[in-house]
């Protein structure tokens, strides 16, 4: 049995508190009044219901081709060092997972990671629902990867076989990107427009095809207002947001971080707009922060390739919200945990969401005391950088609980 005390926190509320898991089972057994003796017997601290990301590219396959920027052992490493418990990963792989074949070579490969991971299977024009009940992923447009619509008719012809699953929407239209492509910069080349008019059809799909819908990594706030009203009319959509579109804009490039900072969709340009995303998060109109986790190389990234990495960051971030941006820690227990855990446990075998008898004894110790400066050394992630390496977020992730298992971070 492990026991823990410390500032509790819920989506409704904190107080102090004790919680009993056994290591056996890995679950929650008691949560109750504080006895002032406990294995890890916390102060100040903040602990949460375990943090999730929903959006991770951990890169292994079954070929290997992508080992040497990630793997799930590294990743799940790199889950830890920033306090996600369990992690939720994309499926545009060399070798794609798109069929029950493909699911069940890389779900074996999945159990080297220190985290629980749950696996989205991709659409394409010829896939079909797998037999398990798993997430699903559609590339809208170009991005990274193979996998990917060409059109609004050949999305529409394969949605229909999906009905009442749950799809996640990258958002950039096909249309707009073959227009932009021979514009100057990466930035141009994926304007706002290629996100909105790719929203407006995947609410559509969305709604027509029953789906439970999620539009990935939004990057305007006015993709965030259709989403606001499509929820209003009923459309069953939730929607995530990605560190590097709170924290970046185009006035924070130069000739160092550009390449480095490139992305799909890519960061937008005004402050106003970062601001106002940081804004919807905080008053609940995005429903979950999700990282959109993408390692690659350092050489890969001069050559032009999109995306970076996030998961040892995670925890870290979530206190500059909390300090800078006024986010409670009952608002991070929304993002971070109690959303992603919905989600999560629609496929998981246990509970997530809640610190709880009977969900899994998985927390996160966030200390709002101690400053973490991002330095090369302390990333786990295989690829070895990331966009924040000499920034110093206010406070840090102090211990990760994986059912029951401790981390001290």
């Amino acid at each position: 049995m492990l026991s823990i005390e410390g500032i509790i926190v819920s989506t409704k509320k904190e107080f102090r508190g004790r919680i009993e898991i056994d290591q056996r089972s890995g679950l929650i057994t008691k949560v109750g009044e504080p006895t002032g003796k406990a294995d890890i017997l916390l102060k100040d601290e903040y602990i949460f219901p375990g943090f999730i990301d929903l959006h991770v590219h951990a890169r292994e396959d079954v070929s290997h081709k992508d080992d040497y920027k990630e793997d799930f052992e590294t990743a799940g490493q790199a889950a830890i060092n920033g306090g996600v418990v369990a992690f939720a990963e994309m499926p545009n792989n060399p070798i794609p997972l798109v069929d029950d074949k493909t699911y069940q070579e890389k779900y074996l490969l999945t159990k080297k990671s220190p985290v629980p991971i749950i696996l989205y299977a991709g659409i394409g024009p010829n896939t079909k629902p797998l037999l398990k009940k798993v997430p699903y992923k559609v590339f809208m447009g170009r991005s990274i990867g193979d996998m990917y619509f060409n059109t609004e008719e050949d999305l529409d012809l394969a949605l229909e076989k999906y009905r009442g699953c749950f799809i996640s929407f990258h958002c950039e239209d096909p249309k707009i990107l073959e227009e932009h492509r021979q514009e100057e910069t990466h930035e141009a080349r994926r304007p706002i427009e290629a996100e909105l008019r790719a929203i407006n059809i995947a609410l559509k799909m969305i709604e027509k095809h029953n789906l439970f819908g999620k539009i990935c990594h939004i990057s305007t706030i006015e993709g965030i207002e259709k989403i606001i009203k499509a929820k209003k009319q009923g459309i069953n959509v939730t929607v995530e947001v990605a560190p590097h579109h709170l924290y970046f804009d185009e006035s924070m490039f130069d000739e160092n971080n550009r390449k480095k900072l490139q992305v799909n969709p890519p960061i937008r340009q005004s402050k106003e707009n970062r601001l106002a995303l940081i804004k919807a998060l905080r008053d609940g109109a995005i429903d979950y922060l999700a990282t959109d986790h993408a390692p690659h190389t350092k050489e890969e990234k001069e050559k032009g390739i999109s995306g970076m990495p996030h998961l040892d960051t995670y925890g870290s971030f979530t206190t500059w919200l909390m300090k800078e941006h006024n986010f409670t820690p009952l608002d991070i227990a929304r993002i971070c945990s109690y959303n992603p855990g919905n989600f999560l446990n629609n496929f998981s075998l246990g509970k997530y969401r809640e610190i709880k008898e009977g969900f899994f004894g998985s927390l996160t110790v966030i200390d709002m005391k101690k400053p973490n400066k991002i330095i090369k050394s302390g990333l786990k992630t295989k690829c070895g950088w990331s966009p924040f390496e000499e920034v110093t977020f206010p406070g840090s992730p102090k211990i990760t609980i994986v059912k029951g298992k401790v981390y001290a971070n």
